[in-house]
């Protein structure tokens, strides 16, 4: 077996990359679909959030309306820049 060293280290390596796998899992598959014709108002949104790391206007609403009705609802969840950056 492992000596009690080599399990703690074990742990402390594997541990953070259980959890963001789960985070990642989870993704945003629990939102309330946004359709693209609140793109307006989603890209509003991205840049309040993200504030001076907002890329231009033109740019985020061709990806808002490239983005599926979930990732949409993503964005609107999302009250922090990481929460934004899993959306998409």
């Amino acid at each position: 077996m492992f000596s009690f060293v080599e399990r703690n280290n074990m742990i402390r390596f594997f541990l953070p990359l259980i959890a963001i796998s789960l985070l990642s899992l989870n993704g945003c598959t629990n939102y309330a679909p946004v359709p693209a014709e609140k793109c307006t108002e989603v890209v509003k949104h991205a840049k309040k959030v993200l504030g001076s790391m907002a890329p231009d206007g033109k740019t985020m609403m061709a990806d808002c309306k490239a983005a599926s009705d979930s990732e949409r609802g993503c964005v609107m969840a999302a009250t922090k820049k990481g929460a934004l950056a899993q959306c998409m």
